[in-house]
């Protein structure tokens, strides 16, 4: 991308997002919404995944991400809610999407499914990974 694409403060905007992206924490936290099977994971799932970050880090590095419009949060409706499942979901908002593709971040997304595929799972996150997801 040359300086002539975008004016300054869109350029400043670009710096700030991949800053935000390319952190070690969050860039894990876009490869585990990638890799995710839905790429709707849940807290918990998300928190299974990367067993050296406590949750209450992964939800504020997931805020980041969620501020800089790379993340949403996706909430299934109130009437295809269940009891002990969850209903809040992580997912890469269209925006994100573009911006990651726009940066070539999401050119190993297959092989990300793989890696989460072998992850060895509890009864518990296998409950939480097959449970109904919002349609996006």
């Amino acid at each position: 991308m040359s300086t002539s694409d975008h004016p300054p403060s869109d350029l400043e905007s670009v710096r700030e997002r991949l800053n935000v992206v390319t952190q070690e924490t969050r860039f894990a936290l876009l490869q585990d919404i990638l890799g995710h099977p839905s790429e709707l994971p849940t807290l918990k799932e998300l928190d299974y995944v990367n067993p050296s970050k406590s949750q209450t880090t992964i939800r504020q590095h997931l805020q980041q991400l969620v501020n800089a419009g790379i993340v949403e949060e996706v909430l299934l409706p109130e009437d295809r809610r269940k009891n002990n499942l969850p209903y809040k979901f992580y997912g890469i908002c269209e925006s994100g999407r573009q911006f990651l593709d726009e940066h070539k971040l999401l050119r190993a997304q297959d092989t990300l499914r793989e890696i989460y595929d072998r992850v060895e799972k509890t009864d518990d996150i296998k409950r939480y990974e097959t449970a109904p997801r919002p349609e996006r």
